[in-house]
């Protein structure tokens, strides 16, 4: 009896020790955002912060010089002021004195020091040092020579005037990382970084949990000198499942999902973008304009006939409905691609008239190709993933009405871009998520000298009027000017229609209505450190 009284008793204590956990969790969790990343994040080293799975945990990890705000505005980071000087292509960055890395054992008996220019030379020389092999190099090909004058003093020489660097360096390639911590950690860095963000690496078992705590050293404020960030922990989990995600959102176990999957789409928004009731009062939806253009391309290199047509290239532009394809496919979340390759939010969008729905004319284009050719049947095959296999069947039953044969050649992502790269797909679906806000990133898809593989020009596309705009429009700094020219390139492209522009992509965060703060950019990047949520 005395031994069953005994096991009551523990039993007692572990209910009473699970209650009070459970009861201090839900008593804090309003302190702690918590969000899903289904694809892998293989590292949390800043130097290989290429795509949004890893540059959205560096976002709150760490700083660089300078940072965007959600209208894409040039704000100081851990510099406070900067001057450039035109006659010698110089910036001069004068730095904060009150940022501290995160506290850590690399430093010794003071736990931390303050970041300094030399730190940003140490950083900056990571991205182009061969042993590092940083996929982010690229960014200082333009850069003849950075140094640090003195510990508040940084220095930048361009080899030639190139106006949207500046914009450039609020990229995460750019963070400031201390040569202790990189030098401890070796190649264990990727899982052990140390930054001087908002919040401080605390814990990550791959592909099962991250946790990020909040920085009590950091030096950012709001406008009513509350110290930021207002949160405690963010705490990411790593479902591969797009549909799992979406339920344990819609259970409120996550604060926000960002995108429109197909899995979930219409069980979350009606037909015209809207959410649907069942949602509206625990969800908010919150859209802005995407730097990023989906488009097909095409090979101008290929020996096919039919692409070296631009009658019918023109064609396939003018042959569907961009504006039924993004209502019906998208839900109305996108914004039909009418304007040429440059994407709403930068200068240059809506400046020029591309491809509006005109099936008659595209008739007449064909019958034209046709006469001129004796080519009575002209096929065309489009490469493309799974994921936008329902555009392309759009696409395809559209022009087939007209009188131009599709084929759609379904392969794995990671065939697709090599596929692309190689040359090997006269038509490929594609898109391009501006790397910095100017549109000089998307025109230089179509610069000659960007020839896959050394750039991004991946339909090799040449003309000679083109790149002697491209060129000029880097010796111009003032924006009103260069737009101008930007506008002039965009019509030069969708004359000669070496791509077929889709749609501008939308940034879609499905938020719980207890958060607020979170905001959303055109680039879509996660930024927490202003985030807040209600109890």
């Amino acid at each position: 009896m005395k031994l069953y009284n005994k096991y009551l008793f523990l039993l007692f204590l572990i209910l009473i020790f699970f209650s009070c956990s459970d009861t201090k969790d839900r008593n804090n969790d309003h302190l702690v955002f918590r969000y899903n990343e289904h694809s892998n994040i293989s590292t949390l080293d800043p130097a290989f912060a290429r795509n949004p799975q890893i540059i959205w945990p560096t976002n709150q990890l760490f700083n660089g010089l300078v940072q965007l705000d959600d209208s894409l505005n040039i704000k100081p980071d851990i510099a406070k002021s900067w001057r450039y000087i035109d006659s010698t292509c110089t910036f001069y960055f004068t730095l904060r004195d009150d940022v501290y890395f995160h506290e850590n054992e690399v430093f010794g008996k003071d736990a931390t020091r303050n970041a300094t220019a030399y730190d940003f030379e140490y950083s900056f020389g990571r991205l182009t040092d061969p042993k590092v092999a940083s996929p982010g190099s690229w960014t200082l090909q333009n850069v003849e020579m950075f140094k640090a004058e003195n510990d508040s003093i940084f220095k930048i020489l361009l080899k030639k005037p190139f106006p949207p660097f500046l914009s450039m360096l609020g990229m995460r390639y750019f963070s400031v990382v201390p040569e202790e911590a990189v030098s401890f950690y070796g190649n264990e860095f990727r899982r052990n970084p140390v930054g001087t963000g908002p919040f401080q690496f605390k814990l990550w078992e791959e592909n099962v949990k991250l946790v990020l705590r909040k920085n009590p050293l950091y030096f950012e404020k709001d406008s009513n000198g509350a110290q930021l960030p207002y949160l405690e922990a963010v705490s990411v989990t790593f479902l591969p499942d797009k549909q799992s995600e979406f339920l344990q959102f819609a259970q409120g176990n996550l604060d926000f999902i960002s995108g429109l999957d197909n899995s979930y789409k219409d069980e979350i928004i009606t037909t015209t973008g809207q959410l649907q009731p069942k949602y509206q009062e625990n969800v908010k939806l919150i859209t802005a304009p995407y730097l990023n253009t989906e488009y097909l391309g095409v090979f101008m290199s290929s020996d096919t006939p039919e692409i070296q047509s631009k009658l019918l290239r023109q064609a396939i532009n003018y042959g569907f409905d961009r504006k039924a394809m993004v209502t019906y496919l998208r839900n109305g979340m996108g914004i039909p691609a009418v304007n040429g390759m440059i994407p709403k939010g930068l200068a240059g969008f809506n400046d020029i008239e591309g491809y509006n729905y005109n099936p008659e004319k595209a008739k007449k284009l064909i019958a034209q190709y046709k006469r001129e050719t004796g080519n009575l049947n002209p096929s065309l095959v489009i490469g493309t993933n799974s994921q936008y296999l329902d555009l392309c069947e759009y696409i395809q039953r559209e022009l087939e009405k007209l009188g131009i044969s599709i084929s759609i050649d379904v392969m794995p992502p990671s065939t697709l871009r090599q596929m692309k790269s190689s040359g090997e797909l006269d038509i490929f679906r594609a898109s391009w998520i501006a790397d910095y806000p100017d549109a000089e990133n998307y025109l230089s898809l179509f610069y000659s000298q960007n020839f896959t593989p050394n750039g991004p020009n991946y339909t090799h596309y040449k003309n000679e009027v083109f790149d002697s705009l491209y060129i000029a429009a880097q010796n111009i700094s003032n924006i009103e000017n260069r737009k101008i020219l930007y506008t002039k390139m965009d019509s030069i492209v969708m004359s000669d229609a070496p791509v077929v522009p889709l749609f501008y992509d939308k940034a879609v965060r499905f938020v719980n209505k207890k958060v607020s703060g979170l905001g959303i950019n055109p680039q879509n990047f996660l930024v927490l450190k202003r985030t807040k949520k209600e109890e």
